[in-house]
C-alpha cells in the first residue's frame, strides 16, 4: 500500500467533490461516502428542507448527535466495567489476603 496522497473523486448528492486521500485511507473514504450520503438522503426525503447546505447542515447534526449518544453509552458502559473489575479486584485481594475460598 502506498502513502502517497492521490486525488478520488466523490459523490454527495449527485455532486461530485475531488479528495485527496492514501490508497490506505481510500476504503474508509468510501465508507464514509456511503455513510454520509445515506443521512443527507434521509433529510432530503423528508421533503421539510430544500437546499444542499441545508440538507448537509441537519445531516451533520444529527450525525454530531448519534456519535455524541454513541460515546455517553461507551463512557458509560467502560465506567460500569471499570466498577465490576475494581470488584472482582478487591475479592481477589481479599482472597489472597485472608486465604479463604470465595465465590464470584
Amino acid at each position: 500500500m502506498s502513502a502517497e496522497v492521490r486525488p478520488v473523486s466523490i459523490k454527495i448528492l449527485d455532486k461530485e467533490y475531488h479528495v485527496s486521500c492514501t490508497d490506505d485511507e481510500r476504503e474508509q473514504l468510501h465508507t464514509a461516502v456511503a455513510f454520509l450520503n445515506g443521512k443527507m438522503q434521509e433529510v432530503k426525503n423528508s421533503g421539510k428542507l430544500i437546499g444542499s447546505e441545508r440538507i448537509a447542515v441537519m445531516a451533520a447534526l444529527n450525525i454530531a448527535h448519534e456519535l455524541l449518544a454513541y460515546r455517553r453509552n461507551n463512557d458509560d458502559y467502560v465506567s460500569n466495567v471499570d466498577s465490576a473489575l475494581r470488584r472482582l479486584q478487591s475479592k481477589i485481594d481479599d482472597a489472597l489476603t485472608k486465604g479463604v475460598h470465595v465465590e464470584m
